[in-house]
Formats: C-alpha cells, structure tokens, sequence
C-alpha cells in the first residue's frame, strides 16, 4: 500500500502513525536574570496607580521570554506583590501552592486557614494549595514580598481552580504562633490534616539565619554552600508537594563546584553579590535579583566580595522526584 495515501486515511480520521513520529529529546532552555531596581521600580509606579479593588492583587510577575504562556518557568511562577499601609488583600483560595518571602518591610500579616501569621523581612509563610488566605498591613510602610507559585504547572495540566470567600477577611479561628506549638518541635502522633500538601506555617528569618550559621560552621555542600531546606513541619518532607524552598549561603571568595539535574530553579538574592555560571554565560547578581536555571543545566555560583551571600530558591524537585524524572550529576565524578 501507499505509504503517503495511509497517512492521508488515518488523517481523515484524526489518526496518525508512528512511523510519522520521533520522541521528541529535552530542549535545553536558557537562563535569565530579573534585576530588582526593575522590579522595583515597577511596583512603586503600581502601587499609586492600581487599587485593590481593581485587582485581586497588585502584584508584578517575572516573564521569562524563554519560558512559555508569560511565565517565570515551565512549572514555577515569580511574582511580587505590594501592599501599602492600612490595605486588605482581600480573601481567597485556589488549588495553586503558593509562598511568601518577605523581601522589604514589616508589620503586615498574612492569615491562612484562620490563624495569623506575622511577616517580617526574610520570613517564608506557606500557603498549601486550597486554603483561604487574605493579606493585611496593619504598619505605617508599605510591604514587599516575594510570591512563588506552581501556577504553571496547574495549568499546563488544566486543573487551576479559584474562589472567593464571602467577606474580605476570614475569621481568625486559631491564635497566634499555634502552629509553631503544633508542629515545630514535638507533636502529638495523630496524622496531621493533609501533611503532603503541606501545611500553613511561619518560618522565621531569625530562626533560619541562626540555623544558617550553624550549618556554614559544620557542613558545606559541594555545590550550594551552606544549604538549607524548608521541610515540610509535619513530614519532614519536601516544603510542599510540587515545591521545595531552601535557602543558602555563599562564604566570601567561595567557589562551588558544578553540576546539573533534572529541576528547575528560581533563586531570589536576599543578601549580598556574587555570579552563577550557566553553561557558557555568567549571571551576575546582587541584592533583590532574581534568576532561574532551567532543569539540566550545567551551573555553579561564586562570591567574589568580601561578605558572605544569602539565595533564597524554590524547585520543582519534589514534582520531578515524585514522577521518577529526578536525576543529578557533578562534573568530574
């Protein structure tokens, strides 16, 4: 038989051969670099000119232009939302994961499933997929934070859902600080409520920076510096189940070595300057810039000031891990 008149059957059909067809093999992407006086500046001019009756949130999103659908990366979204003095972000809730790090300002509060959570500069609060959450500034200065999403990855699957709640503010069912109390340190052996979603909860910079320093004095990791990750408080795990938050260290003058694997990579610089290798072009970064490393590319970072340097990131390792995609390597082994 033709081989050109069976394609032309099986296409009237909406049918096609393999034969037609290759596996298609991984695209390498390419990284990119936000600088924060941008940033910035963008959300002062959106601050007096977008209400937030206008919008759900004023917020400004990273576009990376090698990223499809207007997002920061396939599976991950940056955003930086603002809130001035005396303002209400209005309550709702959506099945996108979503963090807060609070990069500039205190004094607000974010309120998750009924209990408060303070935020303060370096702060990460979590807000597991579906639950309500509604942002207050209580302070006389506006606050800025960082939020990550999974939004990409929900879409490209077709189940983004979102609701509003039926009041601007939720009511406050919990006290403050009941979660540290409930899952910080020692807890009670019943299962928690949808552990591997995650669960609302605060962590402090003051907690994390005083563990940061201990980790910089006794263990370094080989790639990252002095590394730590935000585990899930109830399991241990990954922060949430399609995003891990870490956050390292970079002595002055260090060097790390380079590798690659299979997650992508957003980091925010929360203290200091320094620049990451990505395959054969350097980023150079410096407080308030944020970056991403697309999945299999080789990188490492360096800080050649006189200070140590502090990255905020998030990952979709936990999603890569959970399907069996996750793999690394480090040259030269």
């Amino acid at each position: 038989m033709d081989l050109s008149k069976l394609d032309r059957e099986l296409a009237q059909d909406q049918l096609a051969g393999f034969w037609k067809t290759r596996v298609p093999a991984h695209e390498p992407e390419a990284p990119y670099l936000w600088k924060w006086d941008s940033v910035r500046s963008a959300l002062m001019k959106a601050k007096d000119a977008i209400g937030l009756e206008m919008s759900e949130r004023r917020a400004i999103r990273l576009i990376n232009p090698h990223a499809p659908g207007n997002s920061t990366s396939r599976t991950l979204q940056i955003t930086f939302s603002i809130v001035n003095p005396g303002e209400v972000a209005r309550a709702h809730r959506h099945n996108m994961a979503a963090i807060r790090f609070v990069v500039e300002g205190q004094g607000a509060c974010t309120v998750v499933e009924g209990e408060r959570f303070p935020m303060e500069e370096g702060d990460l609060i979590l807000t597991p997929n579906w639950t309500w959450h509604d942002h207050f500034n209580g302070s006389d200065a506006r606050i800025i934070w960082l939020d990550g999403l999974d939004g990409p990855l929900i879409q490209s699957l077709n189940a983004l859902f979102f609701e509003l709640y039926n009041a601007e503010t939720q009511p406050l069912r919990h006290r403050d600080g009941e979660s540290v109390d409930r899952y910080g340190f020692a807890r009670s052996p019943a299962a928690a409520p949808g552990p591997q979603r995650g669960l609302p909860f605060r962590y402090r910079w003051q907690d994390t920076e005083r563990t940061l320093k201990a980790v910089e004095k006794s263990e370094r990791d080989p790639c990252d510096g002095a590394l730590l990750r935000y585990v899930n408080p109830a399991t241990g795990g990954f922060t949430l189940a399609t995003m891990s938050c870490e956050v390292q260290s970079l002595a002055a003058g260090e060097r790390t070595m380079q590798h690659r694997h299979t997650s992508t990579v957003l980091y925010h610089v929360f203290r200091g300057r320094g620049r990451t290798a990505v395959g054969e072009r350097w980023l150079e970064w410096e407080k308030g810039d944020s970056f991403v490393i697309p999945l299999w590319q080789w990188h490492r970072h360096e800080n050649p000031s006189a200070g140590d340097a502090v990255l905020f990131s998030l990952n979709d390792r936990p999603v890569m891990q959970s399907l069996g995609l996750y793999r690394e390597e480090l040259q030269g082994a």
